[in-house]
């Protein structure tokens, strides 16, 4: 195994080497008497590009290599070829150049789910419901193109022009429109609302670039409105920018508190400590995690926590302690490198254990917290003595796996309410939601903000029978509770309607997670 690793590992610094000098061919045809192993491995090669029987893509199998290597690190090493990459430094970046709208593919045709406040689709007449039958050149119905393809066609430089034909359903018209590609955020704070006169709800789905300057501006609006306590939501977060969560960080934590610290390799240490000019230093915090919170949300909870700052409610977070990087490949690939682990500010490691080859494992371990009852009972998670480190005030905290929150909430579901959970947050309640819009868009624009945030009855609200019989008509046997169901089609309703911000509300109502923290905050 280990001549196999070093053996791939060649392999890969000499294709490395090949990108950075910017002509592979060149490279790979160099001949090299004194026969070193990397020129060894780039002269098989040539051989396979110029002499082999079959004609061989050079590139494909060098993809194939450097993706092979990386897997052998760590799981959060990942190799990220050019047709991904483009995609991924613009859900970083926090935005994009395109017509601003969110669709579904509706039986290979492009229909327009909801159209992005003051985007370039909204200031061109564009309509919920549309169906984009070309664009430009491109014919896009009965394609079969996938949702990626109708991205890059409709996404594209600043300003440039774009030529839509659609069939508008509600008015059974073919619509000609022209608009200019201009900046779509991709908002990282989705949700901000005040619970009570005191508390503020801020939620945060990952971590960009703009997160921080998001986040500032929710915080001003919500102390705007009398916020002198909150709730920040990181639940189902996975992460993102180690900037972005030291900047979160710091907007709580009194001057010189750790926030984190690095450490290299090559045993370089890095500590990040707040500057002092935090927006919200005082005043009751509370974080809320789960198992699906990681990375740079777990450092934001680690600096709270162990800095006596706020309480953190919730599961166990997914255990992820390592920093990577994005480094270009050349040729538009590239690899996200793990180059240091990271410590909360008491010297805790939050990584979970991890193995060559076993990212399988790795990533079951969610499942195996619930097999061992984890999930019901915060008594069965594993505690490992010589992992215990102190907060600030002398709480033992411990290392080794997630964030232990300081007040557990239980998941008791069973499998079958579990998997009735997923169907609920599942794509096949938005295209419900959607069928049932697209019948009758005329009546539901009647629909008021505040009818579906206070559950007042209307006639047009589609039932918890009509929502069981289309899971029929898909194959699927939906038992959960009628009034979580009901909840989850107001919720959905909502958001094609209206957006993020009114979802959430919905969602949250009589959540366990904000009730415990709610409680929590009254007796600070």
């Amino acid at each position: 195994m280990k001549n196999n690793f070093v053996l791939f590992l060649i392999v890969a610094l000499s294709i490395l080497i090949g990108y950075l000098l910017g002509n592979e061919k060149e490279l790979l045809t160099i001949v090299d008497s004194g026969g070193s192993r990397i020129n060894r491995l780039e002269r098989l090669l040539t051989y396979i590009e110029n002499d082999y029987v079959e004609k061989i893509n050079t590139d494909s199998l060098v993809g194939v290599v450097i993706e092979d290597i990386v897997e052998r690190l760590d799981p959060h090493s990942v190799y990220i070829p050019s047709f991904e990459r483009q995609m991924i430094v613009e859900n970083m970046q926090g935005n994009f150049y395109g017509i601003g709208v969110s669709f579904f593919l509706v039986r290979d045709t492009v229909t327009v789910i909801r159209v992005i406040k003051d985007g370039p689709s909204e200031k061109a007449g564009l309509m919920a419901g549309d169906r984009i039958l070309v664009a430009n050149q491109d014919t896009l119905f009965q394609k079969k193109y996938s949702a990626n393809k109708i991205m890059s066609i409709l996404k594209g430089k600043p300003g440039t022009d774009v030529k839509l034909k659609l069939y508008r359903k509600s008015e059974d018209l073919i619509v000609d429109i022209s608009l200019k590609r201009g900046k779509v955020p991709l908002q990282s704070v989705e949700s901000h609302y005040m619970i009570d006169d005191s508390i503020g709800y801020i939620k945060i789905n990952r971590f960009s670039q703009t997160t921080f300057n998001e986040f500032e501006l929710a915080i001003q609006n919500l102390m705007g409105e009398g916020m002198d306590k909150m709730i920040l939501d990181l639940r189902d977060n996975p992460g993102g920018y180690l900037h972005s969560a030291k900047q979160i960080s710091n907007a709580f934590l009194s001057k010189n508190q750790t926030i984190v610290i690095t450490k290299t390799n090559m045993g370089e240490e890095e500590k990040s400590f707040a500057k002092g000019d935090g927006v919200f230093q005082e005043g009751g915090l509370i974080i809320l995690v789960n198992e699906q919170s990681a990375s740079a949300s777990e450092i934001v909870a680690g600096a709270v926590q162990d800095n006596d700052r706020g309480w953190i409610i919730g599961r166990r977070t997914f255990g992820k302690g390592l920093v990577q990087k994005q480094m270009p490949l050349g040729g538009g690939d590239a690899v996200r490198l793990t180059i240091a682990k990271y410590y909360t500010p008491s010297g805790r490691s939050i990584q979970k254990p991890y193995s060559n080859n076993g990212r399988k494992d790795y990533y079951e371990d969610l499942n195996n917290r619930f097999e061992n009852g984890e999930m019901a009972d915060e008594k069965k998670i594993p505690i490992i003595d010589s992992l215990a480190f102190k907060t600030a005030s002398g709480r033992t905290v411990y290392g080794g796996g997630g964030i232990t929150p300081d007040n557990y909430v239980s998941n008791k579901n069973t499998q079958e309410e579990e998997w009735n959970d997923l169907i609920l947050n599942s794509p096949l309640i938005s295209n419900f939601v959607f069928n049932e819009l697209d019948q009758n868009r005329k009546a539901f624009s009647k629909l008021k903000e505040v009818q579906l945030l206070n559950n007042k009855s209307s006639s047009i609200l589609p039932s918890y029978e009509q929502f069981s019989d289309y899971c029929k008509t898909n194959g699927i046997e939906f038992k959960n509770g009628k009034k979580e169901t009901l909840k989850a089609i107001r919720a959905n309703l909502a958001l094609q309607l209206f957006g993020e911000n009114i979802f959430n509300r919905i969602k949250n109502q009589e959540d366990i997670f904000i009730d415990k923290a709610i409680k929590t905050l009254d007796t600070l």
